[in-house]
């Protein structure tokens, strides 16, 4: 007896039978449920007039945080020119970056707004690690 794939017999059955289990089997390997990533590290900071504190966080590379940044007093400004990143900080509930630096190295940011005499001392930098 032939079948429509040109096979014959229980040989043809069986070649048919491990085309279908490797396919399957091959199928499966593609369907793991992956690992879920780490959450990011949640890194507090906060704004007030004339500093940042803490003025330098030291990160990771490759690892993802988030920095909640809470104004106290005014609505300061966060610019980080390396990554053509600006934030609007008002007080209240803080602000949130997510970032994920990949190779070692110092990003400098600064406050933007103009927050009175002592503004221009008001920067801080993320260091980064390999």
């Amino acid at each position: 007896m032939t079948g429509t794939t040109g096979m014959t017999g229980t040989t043809g059955m069986t070649r048919l039978t491990r085309r279908v289990l490797v396919r399957l089997s091959l199928a499966s390997l593609a369907v793991r449920p992956l690992q879920a990533a780490e959450p990011p590290r949640v890194i507090p900071m906060t704004a007030r007039r004339f500093r940042f504190e803490p003025e330098e966080i030291i990160l990771n590379a490759g690892e993802a945080v988030i920095i909640e940044i809470t104004s106290i007093d005014f609505i300061h400004g966060m610019n980080i020119p390396d990554l053509g990143r600006r934030l609007d900080l008002t007080p209240g509930p803080p602000v949130r970056l997510a970032l994920q630096p990949m190779a070692a190295g110092v990003i400098d940011f600064v406050c933007d707004n103009f927050c009175g005499s002592g503004h221009e001392e008001m920067h801080g930098r993320f260091v980064i690690r390999a």
